[in-house]
């Protein structure tokens, strides 16, 4: 009998392929996926993205608990326990020197798929198609009591002229812009395996990116997709072939995960 095992799976590049807007799941990792349940591990998604952005394709993929939000949301059983914000006066110094270097910006208050926006700004920068925005005019990120994600547009590398950027997470995944968003998917990990009592060392995290490489600590195992950039491939333990060559299943199997676990 196999030892339980605490399974945390990034998204994009990981369980998916293709990319925004095209992104589907290999026949071959969902049927893992099955067999990964029925053997009784714990089975969790661990993304950067919002819990509201990404809890229809949890459901889709049948799993119930979830790392969202860069490590700062926590999903157990279907139920979204919280999301830790991002430092507020932090944030709000940053959209000022924004206001004053004309930068267009927006915020994500709340969980949901839509960031707000003072006005058209972002988007006829950006034209982007990640999320929606909504105009809210004289939006002012003082009326908000939290803010759990910011968002800049501009190229790189004039993020280095915002001097409050400083001590705030963030990385980019577009050209226009970047997103200021906690990158910590350890720290969720951390709470989800507290909060059941569970052993770090039973855990097993599946990455590719550079947001992984926050959860590719020495606590656990690491896994990194074929696909993976270099920095998560130095860090892990088991390098498994591409996401959309089998990566995921050839990982378990490799790993013995399919026998069925000792209760």
């Amino acid at each position: 009998m196999a030892r339980k095992r605490y399974l945390f799976f990034d998204i994009d590049g990981t369980l998916a392929a293709g990319g925004y807007g095209e992104t589907f799941i290999p026949t071959t990792t969902r049927m893992a996926l099955d067999k990964l349940r029925e053997a009784g591990h714990f089975l969790a998604i661990s993304t950067g993205r919002s819990q509201a952005m990404a809890v229809d394709m949890m459901r889709d993929m049948g799993f119930e608990n979830m790392v969202s939000d860069g490590g700062y949301g926590v999903t157990i059983n279907g139920e979204l326990l919280g999301i830790t914000p991002l430092d507020r006066e932090k944030v709000i110094a940053l959209i000022r020197e924004c206001e004053e270097k004309g930068f267009p910006w927006g915020l994500q208050v709340d969980n949901s798929v839509t960031r707000l926006v003072p006005d058209e700004r972002f988007m006829d920068f950006t034209h982007d198609v990640y999320m929606s925005a909504r105009v809210v005019p004289g939006l002012d990120p003082e009326d908000y009591p939290v803010i759990y994600k910011a968002y800049v547009a501009c190229y790189a590398p004039d993020e280095e002229k915002l001097e409050k950027l400083e001590g705030l997470p963030w990385c980019r995944f577009h050209k226009e812009y970047f997103f200021v968003e906690p990158a910590d998917k350890a720290f969720g990990i951390r709470k989800i395996m507290d909060h059941l009592g569970a052993d770090y060392s039973d855990v097993i995290v599946f990455g590719d990116a550079q947001n992984d490489v926050s959860m590719f600590v020495d606590d656990w195992y690491k896994v990194a997709m074929g696909n993976a950039c270099d920095e998560v491939k130095a860090l892990a333990d088991l390098i498994t072939t591409d996401v959309i060559t089998d990566g995921i299943w050839n990982a378990c199997e490799t790993l013995g995960l399919f026998e069925p676990v000792d209760e």
